[in-house]
């Protein structure tokens, strides 16, 4: 295999730099295959709910399919918590920032503070604060975080709700994930702003 001569970033010439960006173009158009493989993972993650994670994801996306919400809407739900296994602390910011180069910033802000909004149905139940999302209750978007709780989260526990496949969304997160909307501040620098 191919590689680099440099051993310090500093000392890269051109050649070998498009050399790695051609890789790199390569390496994220199987994105879209290595969240399929992450959502599928989450069929064995975090026991004790009537259904798995994957169940969970794919019932939110199959009720905002079938609420005939915007693709990056239904995505957004599909991938929501796929950071549980690798970010349970922070799993929401982990879902957003997978989500910011290809949705809208509300949709951006909904996912990455899902997490505070579903504590209302729960935390008190904890010991915690159910209202914790009024923190956020002067921002544009806080309805809409408590809508995508209350209609794509909280209610998709459900061992008998018939939810649409994982395969049936690949369509739509392979059209979602086609287009970056070049948004972060480090894509910005390198490649300008395409959004």
């Amino acid at each position: 295999m191919k590689t680099v001569n440099f051993t310090r970033m500093e000392d890269g010439t051109r050649e070998e730099y498009e050399f790695l960006d051609q890789l790199e173009d390569e390496y994220k158009a199987g994105l879209p295959d290595r969240i399929l493989d992450s959502l599928r993972k989450l069929e064995h993650s975090l026991s004790g709910y009537r259904i798995n994670r994957l169940e969970h994801s794919l019932q939110g996306a199959t009720r905002a399919f079938r609420a005939g919400e915007a693709d990056e809407m239904i995505i957004a739900v599909l991938l929501h918590d796929i950071g549980d296994d690798l970010a349970p602390y922070s799993h929401s910011e982990m879902a957003a920032a997978i989500l910011r180069p290809f949705v809208s910033e509300k949709i951006y802000w909904i996912i990455k503070h899902h997490g505070v909004f579903q504590m209302y149905y729960y935390a008190h139940h904890c010991g915690g604060d159910r209202n914790a999302r009024e923190m956020f209750k002067d921002n544009p978007w806080y309805q809409d975080a408590i809508d995508f709780c209350h209609d794509y989260d909280q209610n998709c526990f459900d061992p008998d709700y018939d939810s649409e496949p994982l395969e049936f969304f690949d369509p739509v997160l392979r059209r979602v994930l086609s287009q970056p909307r070049i948004n972060d501040p480090e894509q910005v620098a390198r490649y300008g702003n395409a959004s």
